[in-house]
């Protein structure tokens, strides 16, 4: 089989879990294209895989705005009359209320033709998609012009604000299958989409290679924080419990792994807390630099307010890394309180300073806990593993007979 991967930014140093889901794709004998609606930014090239990555990507939207590549795309759709006015009928009936939400829909259809074109002339047999908004609308209306069958990764959390904006209940309806990363995951997916579609979401998890991880020399000092700085991710909640922990803790420090659009502010309330010393900002790293970080650190935190299942926490607990987590989302399915780690409110700065203060001051605990979460992660959130789920769903889809392919949804 040849399947395209799209999703709309590719690679992107934050969705590394997408790269290694295609490698191990490749390594099961699979023909993988990825593709991408726009260009990452420089930012996010940070090692050879993603540069490698990035060389070997088609970019739609690049593509798209040349008139000429445009012109012949639609040329080539046009050919298949009953395919591209069924096409853009569904581009019309799913956009979002409104003019603008009218024209997003006609760019995402113009996407689609020109990714249908490059799609039939790769000899694609498989489309599948990554983060279920925008690139899906653009593979749900490609999958329609050329026949070719989708299928996509649904992650949340943020889709789930707005699931009829981004028409999750068409998106589902008209997929070979959907692989939901989570149970709360699916659920969700079962709340928003009618139940005769409910056995097409299957359960696969996101994954890392345990053998890439290590725990290194350790001294019980060192806080680790991974993420995109944004609100999402409630950085202010852990400066503040940062504060609150070195006063009984001065030795404890943090290190922020990512960037975005939050790292101003961020940066200037370390030095309003008077944290200049104890908070070190980092960018984004590497696979191999986060690999060392989490070798060198003692404990995970991540307190954000909205979550699918983190791979962050996936990557910690294979360096037998214990990790302290908002129980939100998914991350429940992951951590287990007080087995591989603690689990703690949203927002609330005092709990989680209380969950630093009583790991960093027991590292009886903490390894303990870096052991049965190395165990977890290897159980059941094991890339290969995770891969080869994705493979034979992959497989029984090329073999469906036409009765029991999924009708769109009325």
């Amino acid at each position: 089989m040849k399947i395209a991967y799209l999703t709309g930014e590719y690679p992107r140093a934050t969705d590394t879990f997408i790269q290694r889901e295609i490698a191990a794709l490749r390594g099961l004998g699979f023909d993988v294209l990825p593709c991408s609606i726009r260009r990452t930014g420089a930012e996010h090239l940070v090692g050879d895989e993603q540069r490698q990555e990035a060389a070997r990507t088609y970019h739609v939207l690049p593509a798209t705005i040349r008139p000429l590549r445009l012109i012949r795309a639609k040329l080539r759709a046009m050919a298949h009359p009953g395919r591209f006015f069924a096409a853009l009928a569904l581009a019309w009936r799913t956009a979002p209320r409104g003019i603008r939400g009218r024209l997003y829909n006609l760019i995402y259809f113009a996407e689609a033709m020109v990714l249908a074109d490059h799609l039939r002339a790769e000899g694609v047999t498989h489309l599948h998609n990554h983060i279920a908004k925008s690139s899906c609308t653009v593979a749900m209306l490609a999958s329609c012009l050329t026949g070719i069958p989708y299928s996509f990764t649904l992650h949340g959390p943020d889709i789930f604000f707005a699931p009829e904006h981004w028409r999750l209940d068409e998106k589902i309806a008209r997929a070979r299958f959907v692989a939901c990363i989570s149970d709360f995951c699916r659920s969700q997916g079962m709340l928003w989409s009618d139940a005769a579609h409910w056995a097409k979401l299957k359960i696969v998890h996101c994954g890392v290679e345990p053998s890439r991880y290590a725990a290194g020399a350790r001294d019980g000092t060192k806080l680790l924080f991974v993420g995109r700085l944004a609100s999402v991710k409630g950085v202010p909640v852990l400066l503040e419990a940062l504060a609150s922990a070195r006063e009984t803790m001065p030795e404890v420090s943090l290190t922020l792994v990512g960037d975005g659009p939050d790292r101003a502010a961020l940066e200037a309330e370390v030095q309003t807390r008077g944290l200049r010393d104890a908070a070190r900002f980092v960018g984004y790293q590497s696979q191999a630099e986060v690999a060392g970080l989490l070798a060198s650190h003692d404990v995970l935190v991540l307190p954000s307010f909205a979550e699918g299942v983190p791979v962050v926490l996936m990557e910690a607990m294979a360096a037998r890394m214990p990790v302290i987590a908002t129980q939100v989302g998914g991350v429940g399915e992951l951590v287990r309180h007080g087995a591989t780690g603690l689990l703690v409110s949203p927002g609330d700065a005092g709990h989680l300073c209380g969950a630093i203060v009583e790991l960093m001051g027991n590292a009886e605990r903490r390894e303990a806990m870096g052991t049965a979460g190395r165990a977890t992660v290897e159980a059941a959130f094991n890339a290969p593993t995770e891969a080869a789920r994705l493979a034979r769903l992959f497989r029984a889809g090329a073999t469906m007979p036409p009765e029991k392919r999924p009708e769109p949804a009325p």
